[in-house]
């Protein structure tokens, strides 16, 4: 990619030069002005430097964000237009490679063909041209299909602190997917710290799921611009396999928040104002103009799920809440189910998804999902009680109702493909039929005999009751 932009640069009059540096943001000045989001050139000793417009000054300053490292970067140095905004290589060679930014290769392998390229801001598609969400997608994991479930075409969060299993959630979902489903996986790394990005690598390539997943990532140590924009050209890949090779495409981000983050960073040294909580004034127009391109056509689908970090465990902060309304299945780890030893650490009562209804899952799943719930509720509140008075103090129906949620709530624990290398325990997966059946049957009551501890950690209760 930088070599492409050097050769256009080689035959090309510079445009201006560099009139101050600010850390990732530079102001350049020019005798005209290249229009917003076009990525202009530098370069130093064999060393290129990119950059994209995001402000007009005047007639003859602008502000533009650095999409490298600014080591090295000084007044005077020459600036020159590339003619283009920023644009990747794209192939069906794509997949099976880790890629940065750029479209270049992070894995060693050859660069892909400069044959065709994309626009990193592309538009969505025409709306008479997309189709709605599909039908239902099985993860194997209980806990979703059962309380939050997917939907091909539908975009899904997983929000969560630190620590408590955004990731491992998010790479079994590709396992499903890639295992399940035989779609192939695009999934962009913002702000990744390196040792998560190269134990990702490794982990596709052993499950074998490497030939139908592409990686990009936007490492946390690079400039808040790579950051900002590289999620931008994972979805460029991922709208490159919807349409042009009519595949269903999972789109995997982690994480959302580091995104929202270098958008804040770039912000206030574009000198904006800072709106609530300190966060981008432009915050709500920044997550859309990404979501709002997750669509899926008649030719392919996108189907999104997205990590979110929380900061504080604060659901009502300004950027998770931004997130959350173009979302249409919620997934909420709990750092209190996490502390009791409930993995997947998912909420089961603030986790939930549009599709919640009667009329879309069936009469069946809806009421078994309810009464599940109900169960939980009452459960989570009587935990208090218990713990002053202790169970004994409850009415025999209560009593009862407690026993099968404790019950229900080990159930819906689950051994992980991506962990079972840690934990020495094979990953299981569980059809929704199965899971139904299991759950009638703990609200039935013909688990009420077995041990708690009978219900922890595995897959089905086929054979047991």
């Amino acid at each position: 990619m930088s070599d492409s932009f050097a050769t256009e640069r080689s035959r090309a009059d510079p445009i201006g030069v560099i009139a101050e540096v600010h850390g990732p943001v530079v102001v350049i000045a020019c005798d005209r002005l290249p229009p917003l989001h076009q990525a202009l050139i530098s370069a130093l000793d064999h060393q290129s430097y990119l950059f994209e417009v995001h402000q007009h000054l005047d007639q003859h300053r602008l502000r533009a964000i650095t999409l490298h490292s600014t080591t090295g970067l000084s007044r005077g140095m020459p600036v020159y237009d590339t003619g283009s905004p920023l644009h990747v290589p794209v192939s069906p060679e794509c997949l099976g490679r880790l890629l940065n930014i750029f479209g270049e290769p992070l894995d060693g392998g050859a660069p892909l063909p400069s044959t065709e390229f994309r626009n990193v801001h592309g538009h969505p598609p025409p709306l008479s041209e997309t189709v709605g969400m599909g039908e239902r997608l099985e993860t194997g994991i209980k806990v979703i299909d059962l309380l939050c479930p997917f939907v091909k075409g539908g975009k899904t969060g997983v929000f969560g602190g630190a620590g408590v299993g955004k990731t491992v959630l998010i790479m079994e979902f590709m396992h499903a997917v890639a295992k399940l489903h035989r779609g192939v996986s695009v999934f962009a790394g913002v702000g990744e710290r390196i040792r998560e990005g190269h134990e990702l690598w490794h982990e596709v390539r052993e499950a074998g799921v490497l030939p139908q997943t592409l990686l990009v990532f936007g490492q946390m140590n690079e400039s808040p611009g790579v950051r900002f924009r590289v999620g931008l050209s994972a979805l460029t890949y991922a709208e490159y396999l919807r349409d042009a090779l009519g595949k269903e495409v999972l789109f995997v981000m982690d994480n959302v928040f580091r995104f929202v983050q270098a958008g804040s960073e770039v912000s206030s040294l574009l000198g904006r104002m800072p709106a609530t909580v300190g966060y981008q004034p432009t915050l709500t127009s920044e997550v859309a103009e990404m979501q709002d391109r997750i669509l899926s056509t008649r030719r392919g689908g996108i189907t999104s799920v997205q990590a979110v970090y929380v900061p504080a465990d604060d659901m009502t902060d300004p950027a998770v809440s931004a997130i959350l309304s173009h979302l249409d299945t919620r997934v909420i780890l709990s750092r209190n189910q996490a502390g009791k030893g409930i993995y997947p650490a998912v909420d089961p009562l603030q986790s939930g998804s549009r599709l919640m209804d009667r009329h879309t899952l069936g009469s069946r799943h809806y009421e078994i999902a309810e009464g599940v719930r109900e169960h939980l509720a009452r459960y989570r509140e009587l935990e208090d009680i218990i713990a002053m008075l202790g169970v004994e103090e409850l009415s025999a129906k209560d009593r009862k109702v407690v026993m099968r949620a404790r019950k229900l709530q080990r159930y819906l624990t689950q051994p992980f493909w991506t962990t079972a290398s840690h934990s020495g325990v094979a990953g299981v997966s569980v059809t929704l039929e199965q899971t139904l059946a299991d759950c009638e049957a703990f609200l039935r009551g013909d688990f009420d005999e077995l041990p708690e501890e009978r219900c922890y950690m595995r897959g089905s209760m086929a054979g047991l009751g």
